[in-house]
């Protein structure tokens, strides 16, 4: 097996539509291959994060394994806790909880409160006392009203990470959580202010700031894929999250509503028959390449695999701890692990546990 490379990860099945039974042969191979952690991110389709993260966790013995991100509000909190709980035990202590605020409308849609930041801190507070295996009577918070809440256990707490772009939600971060996965395309500028947003609130609230495990993600598209491949893997991941939450991508990145304007008119756009990134036609992701300012996806890994490399280091340079190459599986990215070996900073090294800055958060 290569070296690990604990501050590098990749989002399992990336692509779309997705097919399940490639998760574990892919991540098998990542798990040789040095990558340190394998990522979910959940639709409500075929990608059940606990069900992955579980595969994930049995398939492998070395990587961390993440949500990135789920929802509280999709499940009763004993249930995300009996899910923490078996993942950490499943993994060895390698899982981390990964929540995040989702998508307004699809909350709408499906008749869910709006997930609040509120919400989250007490969330993240009932996990933590359940874990510990404390019973709570009587429960009234912003998640609700519970009589009686108690896992009849007490395990090793998995981190709990919160997955935004958000200043409030990023600042909520620095206060209660281990671990902050930020968004992708997002830019220099964007993510500096970010990382920024983090340290300082831990800060005020008395924690060591340089405890948060901060994690970019970056669009990771080399040119020995598939020109028409490359195309759906960045204008149409980029155009999905614009149908789901364009303003507040637009507000963190300073980008013209102009623009965004002109991407909304777009046949493609307005025509979408789904996710862009899974439905959109060849052409119709060639009228949304044209359409979106190069200035949108300039920070993405693209060209060579040395100039994937590159822009992956350039990442720690803005402040974060660790980065996510996002939109291509473990196999593809073969040759850009590679070539950042090969550029790869001094750095400490970190735990397998993808939301643990010193190895005492994790069992190894």
């Amino acid at each position: 097996m290569s070296e690990i490379l604990s501050e590098i990860g990749y989002y399992a099945l990336s692509r779309h539509p997705v097919t399940p039974a490639e998760l574990v042969a892919e991540a098998r191979l990542a798990d040789e291959a040095g990558f340190g952690t394998a990522f979910v991110s959940e639709r409500f389709n075929v990608k059940d994060a606990a069900v992955l993260s579980g595969a994930l966790a049995a398939a492998t013995t070395r990587m961390g394994v993440a949500t990135a991100a789920t929802n509280h509000t999709t499940r009763h909190p004993i249930i995300t806790a009996t899910m923490g709980a078996t993942l950490a035990e499943l993994s060895g202590g390698r899982f981390a909880l990964g929540l995040g605020r989702g998508i307004t409308p699809q909350w709408q849609i499906l008749h869910l409160p709006i997930i609040t930041g509120a919400q989250l801190e007490d969330i993240a507070s009932v996990l933590r006392k359940l874990w510990a295996g404390e019973m709570i009577v009587g429960h009234e918070g912003p998640i609700g009203s519970y009589p009686l809440l108690n896992l009849g256990v007490t395990v090793e707490p998995p981190p709990i990470m919160l997955v935004t772009m958000s200043p409030k939600t990023l600042a909520l971060a620095g206060r209660i959580a281990d671990g902050v996965v930020l968004h992708t395309f997002l830019s220099d500028d964007a993510t500096r202010t970010a990382v920024a947003t983090v340290r300082e609130a831990a800060a005020r609230a008395g924690r060591d700031p340089a405890s948060v495990r901060i994690w970019s993600v970056v669009a990771t598209v080399p040119d020995h894929l598939d020109d028409d491949d490359r195309l759906r893997r960045l204008y149409g991941r980029l155009a999905t999250y614009l149908q789901g939450y364009p303003d507040v991508l637009v507000r963190a990145n300073g980008w013209r509503a102009e623009d965004l304007d002109t991407v909304r008119g777009t046949t493609a756009f307005s025509g979408a028959r789904g996710p862009i990134d899974a439905t959109a036609t060849v052409a119709e992701l060639t009228e949304l390449a044209d359409a979106i300012p190069n200035q949108w996806v300039a920070d993405s890994a693209a060209g060579s695999a040395a100039d994937c490399a590159t822009t992956l280091v350039h990442q720690f340079d803005l402040g974060v701890d660790s980065v996510i190459l996002h939109g291509a599986t473990p196999s593809e990215l073969l040759p850009v692990v590679d070539a950042y070996r090969a550029v790869r900073p001094a750095r400490a090294t970190l735990p397998a546990n993808p939301g643990a800055m010193t190895v005492s958060g994790a069992r190894t």
